[in-house]
């Protein structure tokens, strides 16, 4: 059983206490900060946690709790590692990690002098749907993946610091872009190293100096893309996708709007709908258990495992601060409208390229370029000469002839 210390009582706060406390959960957060005493006191209540403060040090080493998670606005994020760290306790850290990456490598290099659990809590790495396509992926269903595509809009962040570039590190793209750089990273694999990056970001509808849409290419040394689409201007509710494609095979993941549960009333549902959900009426898309469909639950999990067993969490501040570095990338990108260079000072990964076209032999004399099967029964195969490089065509009757 681990107690835990809960600083922040916002959206991300409750989210993650709704899915430590669910279930009968053993794990339980004791002391609960928040940088308003009536907040706390709220927060408390709600969740019925003994303890409140407005002392984040106090609150991280209360002599009761040995997990710190950090669900804080993203400038205090490196103070409240640092302050676990120097306790000696295992901390849990929202996204994204840092502001940028000297933040996010601040903190790592913090956890690691101090050796300290840390886990980076990403959340949409951990839905039940991304898990199981991510092992297919793994099993190669899709033999190699050459391109992934992660997109997240919404109408834009329920906080006011969210919008303040100073205190966020910058728009949708830190937002939210950094679970779909992670995404993508789990399905290419964590070991092959992004390259560099091409972005458009821009402000679109806001009064703010932040970006509020941006899309994003990254470009991985294994020759795969990794595509982000996020933008705080979508109208409708939140959509969450994902799309990867391999050499044999694609996957389609629909989070959030298409949910397998979808109602019209034209009276109201009585109650909130879901996070982001622009109304009451009309077609809705509730979602039964959020918490579990956003990756909380066997997020918390992997997390709270692995720190019993004494291993790495499936995700930790070392992919955090990889994310922070393609996130720096992105907004230089996008101010210099070319490709920019990810700078990975500290790189655990494969070396080396393995982006080379891996060719498939038809016969002595031809590669296979595609096969396909016509209307009326025969194959036709599109085929390259080895030799001189010339692209027929070749057809086969039903028997193959």
């Amino acid at each position: 059983m681990h107690k835990i210390t809960m600083l922040g009582t916002g959206l991300i706060g409750m989210f993650y206490t709704m899915a430590l406390h669910g279930q009968r959960s053993r794990d339980q957060v004791q002391v609960v900060y928040s940088r308003t005493a009536e907040r706390a006191a709220k927060f408390a209540s709600d969740w019925n946690i003994p303890k409140t403060t407005t002392d984040m040090a106090a609150a991280i080493n209360d002599s009761d709790t040995d997990v710190v998670v950090v669900g804080l606005p993203n400038h205090l994020h490196e103070e409240a590692v640092r302050l676990a760290a120097q306790a000696g306790k295992a901390v849990l850290c929202t996204k994204p990690l840092g502001r940028n990456a000297g933040e996010a490598r601040r903190m790592l290099e913090a956890v690691e002098r101090a050796g300290v659990f840390h886990g980076y809590l990403e959340d949409l790495v951990y839905t039940p749907k991304t898990l199981k396509a991510v092992q297919s992926v793994r099993n190669g269903a899709l033999g190699k993946v050459l391109w992934a595509r992660s997109r997240e809009t919404h109408p834009g962040p329920h906080s006011d610091w969210f919008w303040n570039k100073a205190l966020s590190g910058g728009g949708a793209i830190v937002d939210m872009g950094c679970h779909c750089i992670e995404i993508s990273r789990n399905f290419i694999g964590k070991e092959v190293r992004p390259l560099e990056v091409m972005c458009w970001a821009d402000t679109q509808v806001h009064p703010i100096e932040a970006e509020d849409s941006a899309v994003g290419l990254v470009r991985y040394a294994s020759g795969a893309i990794g595509q982000f689409e996020v933008s705080w201007t979508f109208r409708g509710g939140m959509d969450l996708r994902d799309e990867v494609s391999g050499t044999e095979g694609t996957i389609w993941l629909n989070h959030w709007l298409r949910t397998g549960y979808e109602m019209f009333t034209a009276v109201g549902e009585g109650g909130y709908v879901a996070e982001k959900a622009e109304g009451a009426t009309g077609w809705l898309f509730p979602v039964g258990d959020e918490p579990a469909s956003l990756g909380y639950v066997h997020m918390f999990g992997d997390m709270l495992n692995a720190l019993d067993a004494g291993r790495k969490p499936m995700e930790d501040f070392y992919d955090g601060y990889v994310v922070n570095a393609i996130i720096d990338a992105a907004y230089r990108s996008a101010q210099s409208k070319r490709w920019e260079p990810i700078q990975l000072d500290i790189w655990r990964g494969a070396e080396g390229t393995t982006g080379e076209v891996e060719l498939t032999s038809y016969d002595d004399q031809h590669y296979l370029i595609k096969e396909e099967k016509m209307a009326d029964g025969r194959t036709k195969l599109i085929l390259k000469e080895k030799a001189g490089g010339k692209v027929i065509q070749k057809i086969l009757d039903s028997a193959g002839a």
